[in-house]
């Protein structure tokens, strides 16, 4: 897709650069994508581990459901808690420092995780893994923006984000048959070792900006106040809460409700979340490239694909068999993951440079929300009802995301000038962008 011949106000200053872009700068962006879905194919193979051993640390523990729900939810506290905080530190530190504090420290409490002793240690260890992990997507989020045109940035983080359909493959398959061996802890102990190997490599081989906010570029406390308060981010928080209560749902309670209600396999169950995980890698790719295309417009993707995750839900819920519990799940997967680079294409595009650590962290904060609400809420309807109308409650993100693609500006122009508005920052120049 080549550049429009006279540059939009408020584009991105590489987004103007001669078509004939030199080999290095075309070879410093694969180098950003490698590096970058290096980082969170490890970021989310660490945190899915405990759904697929939360069966067995319940047996250990005697939890409940509802318990079970909030070792899980701990984690995702600390991770929405973290977000604007990560995108301040972003901002004012640089991404390429704050995401090697991330991984060390995510890391570290990896391991830990493996050492619980009780449910409150366990509380305590995910709560803390969670923050480390919660600064993680500002910078990583930056990083790409620094290093990449508008015009190829949602095909590039489609194809980092497909690392979290990667590790929905790769984890069970890994942990499983660690888990029937040796038992659940050593799961987390393997899983440390590997954010050690991308910590190296990020400092050996992340190529430097194209363009940059630059550390220090937003350090005005009143600056950040004033992004709190734009209430165009906080739609598309909503917008991705919407979506994250739909996957966040289904992923952590789908391997739990496999094995104890219908009676699969741990083994087996890993074999099953394969199919509903390349789905979301090829879709995730694919809602990139459209959102690129369609430079932005989110609403002609979200809608559609929320309607169809909404029908598809319920059938899911109540289908007797494992294979068909995959199969619908398959398809609300799908639909999800086709939404996801859609949600994020106007603010990447549209957000001042130096606003991209903080604006960003405010929409993945809403996304993280779900996170953090969705595994308790869950499994206490699961305790009070069934599984199955605990899945089919998930049509209500479904829809919240479909009516916030409607409410939302449909490119960057569009969210940029609201930006602007809301904030009261005069608009920048090209010149002092870049």
């Amino acid at each position: 897709m080549s550049a429009p011949a006279v540059p939009p106000p408020h584009s991105d200053p590489a987004a103007v650069a001669p078509a004939g872009r030199s080999a290095a700068a075309e070879r410093a962006v694969r180098t950003t994508v490698v590096l970058l879905f290096t980082a969170w194919l490890i970021d989310y193979a660490d945190r899915l581990v405990i759904n697929f051993v939360l069966p067995s640390v319940g047996e250990e523990f005697h939890l409940t459901h509802g318990q079970q729900g909030l070792i899980v939810s701990a984690f995702f506290l600390a991770y929405a808690l973290a977000q604007i905080p990560g995108g301040v530190l972003t901002d004012r530190f640089g991404a390429r420092r704050v995401i090697t504090w991330a991984l060390l420290a995510w890391s570290l409490f990896t391991a830990l995780t493996g050492f619980a002793w009780s449910f409150a240690a366990l509380l305590a260890v995910r709560f803390l893994f969670g923050a480390a992990e919660g600064v993680f997507p500002p910078a990583s989020m930056k990083v790409l923006v620094e290093r990449t045109t508008s015009e190829q940035r949602m095909g590039a983080n489609g194809l980092i984000m497909s690392s979290n359909a990667v590790a929905a493959i790769a984890a069970p398959l890994a942990v499983a048959p660690l888990a029937a061996v040796f038992g659940w802890r050593s799961a987390f102990f393997s899983a440390a070792a590997l954010g050690v190997f991308v910590v190296l490599a990020i400092r050996a081989w992340l190529p430097a900006p194209l363009h940059r906010g630059g550390p220090g570029a937003a350090q005005e406390r009143h600056g950040m106040r004033q992004v709190l308060r734009i209430g165009v981010l906080w739609r598309f928080a909503a917008m991705l809460f919407g979506l994250n209560v739909v996957l966040g749902g289904l992923l952590t309670w789908a391997p739990s409700y496999l094995r104890t209600e219908l009676g699969v396999p741990l083994t087996t169950v890993g074999v099953l979340m394969i199919a509903p995980a390349v789905a979301s890698a090829a879709a995730t790719i694919i809602g990139g490239r459209l959102s690129d295309r369609l430079g932005g417009h989110h609403r002609k993707l979200i809608v559609p694909s929320m309607a169809v995750a909404a029908l598809a839900l319920p059938a899911m819920a109540f289908s007797s068999s494992p294979v068909g519990f995959v199969v619908f799940a398959t398809v609300v997967v799908i639909a999800a993951s086709l939404a996801y680079m859609p949600i994020l294409a106007a603010p990447l595009s549209g957000l001042p440079p130096a606003y991209v650590g903080v604006g960003s962290a405010v929409i993945v904060f809403g996304g993280q929300v779900a996170g953090m609400v969705v595994p308790p809420v869950m499994g206490v309807i699961t305790d009070a009802f069934s599984f199955e109308v605990a899945f089919a409650s998930l049509v209500v993100g479904a829809l919240v995301a479909a009516l916030m693609a409607v409410l939302t500006p449909q490119d960057s122009a569009s969210f940029r000038a609201a930006f602007d508005a809301s904030a009261r920052i005069r608009p920048t120049t090209d010149s002092e962008q870049s």
